[in-house]
């Protein structure tokens, strides 16, 4: 049984659009493909280099026995308030200035909202800023940081 030149033709026309579609899918940076916009910031660090990082998250790690770790990126920040911790979402943050504590103490968050409200939180897990820059990934550790500002 052959099948008319019309409908091969229409099966390998559905084929191939098939495959373009998930191919351009596949090659969307995972922000698009779940929906989350990117988060894009200027970091100050302790040495007043100022670095410009597109892709914003905060990042750590939690360790499952001394050789495994899960990695965690985060799009919001994990703070203490009294023995609650908050997840202040980046969405709603304009700024971030980081107050060094002592040797074993998380440092302090004075975070500013985009509506102007601001507060002051000790980091509830210990963690790094990660991001894209013009000369690749940086990683920046919250405790070697001054201040955050997002754009």
């Amino acid at each position: 049984m052959s099948l008319p030149h019309s409908s091969l033709q229409s099966m390998f026309f559905a084929t191939a659009a098939t495959i373009t579609a998930l191919c351009s899918w596949a090659a969307m940076p995972a922000f698009a493909q779940n929906g989350e916009k990117p988060f894009h910031a200027v970091v100050t660090d302790a040495k007043d280099m100022q670095t410009d990082l597109k892709n914003v998250v905060f990042y750590w790690e939690e360790k499952v026995s001394e050789t495994s770790f899960i990695p965690h990126e985060l799009k919001h920040l994990p703070v203490k308030r009294g023995t609650a911790t908050v997840n202040i979402k980046f969405d709603g943050v304009k700024q971030v200035e980081v107050t060094a504590a002592g040797e074993k103490a998380p440092p302090t968050l004075h975070i500013t909202l985009a509506n102007g409200k601001t507060g002051d939180f000790p980091l509830a897990i210990d963690g790094s800023f990660k991001g894209d820059s013009d000369f690749g990934q940086v990683d920046l550790p919250v405790n070697g940081l001054k201040k955050l500002e997002f754009k």
